[in-house]
């Protein structure tokens, strides 16, 4: 799997991590949602064991490996200029048009390691 960003969308993404390391994770998020899950940008500090590393640069990207088979071999994540949104797709399809970032990552929610 390969994932594309304009830079508008790296610059963006990049303003989101800060300084502060970590892994970007596509994750269809099923908790309290009453669907079939919503499509999230997630902000972690490590990779789960059932996370796969699917692209090393310009940032880290894993997905879950039960995931994996829903995404395209060639995604593209495009930043809105208007929101704090982005839109997620592939030749194939259109993920969504308001995915939003969660950042998880420990020292986000204000706990020291």
């Amino acid at each position: 799997m390969r994932i594309e960003l304009n830079e508008w969308t790296e610059q963006k993404l990049k303003n989101d991590i800060g300084t502060d390391s970590g892994y970007i994770k596509l994750f269809y998020d099923t908790q309290d949602c009453g669907c079939n899950g919503v499509l999230v940008i997630q902000l972690i500090d490590s990779p789960l064991p059932t996370d796969i590393l699917v692209q090393e640069q310009p940032f880290k990207f894993v997905v879950d490996r039960q995931q994996h088979q829903q995404f395209d071999e060639t995604m593209r994540i495009e930043a809105d200029r208007e929101f704090p949104s982005f839109k997620v797709s592939s030749d194939a399809s259109l993920y969504s048009t308001n995915v939003r970032v969660k950042d998880l990552r420990s020292k986000a929610n204000g706990l020291q390691v």
